[in-house]
C-alpha cells in the first residue's frame, strides 16, 4: 500500500513539474522577440482550442505585424479566439475592425456577419434594457443591405424574428405594467400604441382585453363631462374584442365591463 501511495505521489509530482516547465516555456515565448515562433505557437494554440494562451500571443503580435505579412491572419484568429471565449464585446469590435482593415479579403463578408452575431449574443433577456438588441438588429440589417444574397440570410432572418420578438415582449410588458399599478390612462394609451405597432402580435388578445379594462376603470374615474365619451369608447373596444376573439377565456370579464359601461351610460342619459 505504501509503495502504491509513493508511486501515486511521484506521478503527481512529475505532472506538476511538466506543467511548470510548460508554463515557464510559454512565459519565455511571450516575453521573447522571436515573433515567427510566437506566431506559429499562437496558431497551434488556436487550432488546439487553447484560446487563452492564443489570445495573449496574438495580442503580442498585432502591433508587430501591422501592415505586414500575416497581419490579416493574426487579426482573424484573434477575433475568432475572443468569440470562442464568449468575449462577444471584444470579438465584435475585432471583427468590425477586420472588415475595415481588410475590406477586399475573402473573409470580409464573414467578419461582418460575425460582428453582427456577437451583437446578437450580447442581446439580453426581454425584461432588461434592450439597447443591445436594437444594435444587433441594426447590424443584421446593415449586413443584409450589403450582402443580400449571403448564405447567412436564413439564419439572420431567424435571429431578427427572435430579436424583434424581445422588443415586442418588452413593449407589451411595459404597457401591461401600467395596468398592474392602476395607472389606467397610461395603460390605455400604451396598449393602444402597442396594438398599432404590432397588429399581428401573439399578445394581441391580452392587449385588447387590458385596454378594454383600463378604459373602463379610467372612464368610471373620470369627471362626468368626460365619462360619457370614455365609456362609449369602452363599448366600441368591446365590440372589436368580441369580433376578434369571440372564444376568448376572458370574454366573461370583457362582457362584464361592457354591461357595466352600458349601464353607466344609460344612467348618465337618464340624469340629463
Amino acid at each position: 500500500m505504501q509503495a502504491m501511495n509513493f508511486v501515486s505521489r511521484l506521478g503527481v509530482l512529475l505532472l506538476m513539474i511538466v506543467m511548470l516547465m510548460g508554463c515557464d516555456g510559454y512565459n519565455k515565448l511571450v516575453s521573447s522577440n522571436d515573433f515567427d515562433a510566437k506566431y506559429k505557437a499562437a496558431v497551434k494554440y488556436y487550432e488546439g482550442r487553447n484560446y487563452t494562451r492564443a489570445i495573449q500571443l496574438f495580442e503580442n503580435l498585432i502591433m508587430h505585424y501591422h501592415g505586414k505579412e500575416n497581419a490579416e491572419n493574426i487579426s482573424w484568429y484573434y477575433a475568432q479566439c475572443l468569440m470562442a471565449e464568449k468575449d462577444y464585446f471584444s470579438a465584435g469590435y475585432q471583427f468590425k475592425n477586420f472588415f475595415k482593415r481588410f475590406p477586399y479579403s475573402e473573409r470580409a463578408e464573414e467578419a461582418l456577419f460575425l460582428a453582427a452575431e456577437c451583437k446578437y449574443h450580447e442581446s439580453p433577456s426581454y425584461y432588461l434594457d434592450q439597447k443591445q438588441t436594437k444594435e444587433a438588429i441594426q447590424e443584421y440589417e446593415s449586413f443584409v443591405d450589403r450582402y443580400p444574397t449571403s448564405v447567412h440570410i436564413p439564419d439572420i432572418n431567424s435571429h431578427l424574428d427572435e430579436l424583434r420578438g424581445k422588443l415586442m415582449r418588452k413593449d407589451y410588458e411595459i404597457a401591461y405594467g401600467y395596468y398592474k399599478v392602476e395607472s389606467y390612462s397610461a395603460a390605455y394609451v400604451s396598449l393602444q400604441r402597442f396594438l398599432n405597432n404590432y397588429p399581428d402580435s401573439p399578445y394581441k388578445e391580452q392587449a385588447m382585453f387590458y385596454m378594454l379594462a383600463s378604459g373602463y376603470e379610467y372612464g368610471m374615474g373620470s369627471q362626468e363631462s368626460k365619462m360619457r365619451e370614455r365609456l362609449q369608447q369602452v363599448v366600441n373596444d368591446f365590440d372589436r374584442f368580441a369580433t376578434s376573439f369571440s372564444d376568448s377565456k376572458m370574454m366573461a370579464q370583457a362582457q362584464d365591463y361592457y354591461t357595466k359601461a352600458k349601464a353607466a351610460l344609460a344612467s348618465l342619459e337618464h340624469s340629463r
